[in-house]
This record gives structure tokens, C-alpha cells and sequence, in this order.
């Protein structure tokens, strides 16, 4: 079984017949799955292959239309405008992704107290790590994508982060829902949790810089961070578009950039926070 370009491919399948099921119902139309070339099966499982799953093996749905109706469902973004979208999946695997990094971190973090151990889910299942997710995994290669999602730059880790959360649902009930649907899910997020789980370990902070920079300046006794920002560009997807800078009373300015104010705050909160911790870790 081969796989062509994944670029290639990725702008070549921009559409694709209507008429999957949803996936919250049981009823497949036999009728309507030849729609599905065989081509389109092979990047399936192609690409079920470089997540670490084998819908051939014991326990998998099997490698026909009918049994990867979900994953074709799940990458089919709504943009697209097909009959099938990914929208009821992605509702599915909010739930399951909750479930499956609360039975990770038991597994494997079980001695972090309570509030810690949700302090770090929080930032196993953000939006953010789904998007990283989507971008590692490759996903966009595998998308069905509207005009407008195709255009627009600023949203391309929006549409990850929903179709990927999506996946995650279509594979729980590719493989039997609540009768083993969770074992998958697992096997495919475990290594990228333990690779997250490791760097947030050593950098407490990633990611959520600004409350990290909070917490050291009151600590500090120096009173809240001050932070302004300027729109420097007017392209969406420029990730100098906003210039920030933070100041704390007695302590130097820094700077950073980002794709949103938001973005461009956590980076000069960033700097700053490495900066002056170091420096009273020193002194």
C-alpha cells in the first residue's frame, strides 16, 4: 500500500461525494460507501499507520468504508460544505479526550496531587495542544477544506486543533466506543502526553507565561506586570503583527511579538520571567 505526496494529495482532496453517515448513528447505507475510492482508503489507513494504529489488527474496525466512515468524517471540515462534517465528532472527542488524559495521568503521574494533576490536563487538552497535535501528526495533508479555510493563515490551528479533536472521537468509535474504544486513543496520545508532560516539567510556565510572571512579581513584592501592546502589522498570519512590552515597577522592560495581542503578551511575559527569575536566582 502506497501513499502519494501528502502535499499533493492535500490539494487534490478538497472534495468528496456526500453521503457518509454521522456518527452518532448506527445505520450505515451500504449504498453510499463505494463513494469512497479506494484510493481515499489506502491514505485512511496510510495515515491511521503513521499515528500508530492498525485497523487491521485484533480489536481494529477493518479497513472497508463502512468501519472508517468516522475518520473520513471527522477529517472532513465543515468548510467544506458536504453532507458529512467533523462538527459531531469533535463533540464526541471533547469528552473522550478528557476521559483518556484523566486515565494518563493515573497511569503515569499518579503521585501529583489533585490540583496539580488538573493544572497539567488543562494543558493536555487545550486547543493549543490540539492544534500541535494536528500540525505533528500531519492532519492538513488528510483535511477536506473549503475556500475560505484554505485561505485564511490565521485559522489554520483552529481547523487542527477541531479536526484533530474530532479524530480522536472517530477513532473511540471506529473501535468499539465504549467497548474498547479508549485503548486506541490511548496508544496513539500517550507518547505525545509524556513528551508535553516532560517539557512542562521543566518549564512549569510554558505556555501560561503571564500568570508565571504574576505570581513571581507579587511574590517579589513588586506589585502587578504592566503590559502594552501596538498592532505592527495587518497581516493575520504574521507572527510579528503585535509588538508588546512588559514593565514591573524597578525592573527593566521587555519585549515580544506575536500573531495576537495575546500571543505577543505571553512572549514578552516569557522574557521577562526568565530573565528576572534568573537574575534573583543568582543574586
Amino acid at each position: 500500500m502506497t501513499i502519494p505526496n501528502a502535499q499533493c494529495f492535500g490539494a487534490r482532496l478538497r472534495r468528496t461525494e456526500p453521503g457518509l453517515c454521522p456518527a452518532f448513528t448506527p445505520f450505515f447505507p451500504a449504498e453510499l460507501h463505494p463513494a469512497m475510492k479506494p484510493g481515499r482508503l489506502e491514505q485512511l489507513v496510510a495515515f491511521l499507520g503513521q499515528l500508530g494504529l492498525d485497523p487491521t489488527a485484533p480489536g481494529g474496525p477493518g479497513v472497508d468504508a463502512k468501519s472508517l466512515a468516522p475518520v473520513e468524517e471527522a477529517l472532513s471540515h465543515s468548510s467544506a460544505g458536504l453532507t458529512i462534517n467533523h462538527e459531531q465528532l469533535e463533540f464526541l472527542g471533547d469528552a473522550v479526550l478528557r476521559l483518556a488524559a484523566s486515565v494518563y495521568l493515573e497511569q503515569h503521574h499518579k503521585s501529583l496531587s489533585v490540583g496539580r494533576r488538573s493544572a497539567l490536563r488543562a494543558q493536555l487538552v487545550s486547543d493549543r495542544w490540539l492544534a500541535d497535535l494536528g500540525e505533528h501528526c500531519g492532519i492538513e495533508s488528510v483535511l477536506h477544506l473549503g475556500a475560505m479555510a484554505l485561505g485564511d493563515q490565521a485559522g489554520q490551528a483552529t481547523v487542527r486543533a477541531e479536526c484533530t479533536e474530532a479524530l480522536i472521537g472517530a477513532i473511540y468509535s471506529a473501535w468499539g466506543g465504549s467497548q474498547g474504544g479508549l485503548d486506541p486513543v490511548l496508544q496513539w496520545l500517550t507518547p505525545h502526553w509524556q513528551r508535553s508532560a516532560a517539557e512542562l516539567e521543566a518549564d512549569p510556565d510554558r505556555h501560561n507565561w503571564k500568570s508565571g510572571l504574576q505570581e513571581w512579581s507579587q511574590g517579589q513584592g513588586l506589585g502587578l506586570p504592566s503590559y502594552r501592546c501596538e498592532e505592527r502589522s495587518q497581516g493575520h498570519a504574521d507572527p510579528q503583527r503585535f509588538w508588546c512590552e512588559v514593565t514591573i515597577s524597578g525592573q527593566p522592560a521587555h519585549q515580544g511579538w506575536g500573531q495576537s495581542r495575546r500571543a505577543a503578551e505571553q512572549d514578552a511575559a516569557r522574557s521577562a520571567l526568565e530573565t528576572w527569575r534568573s537574575s534573583t536566582l543568582g543574586g
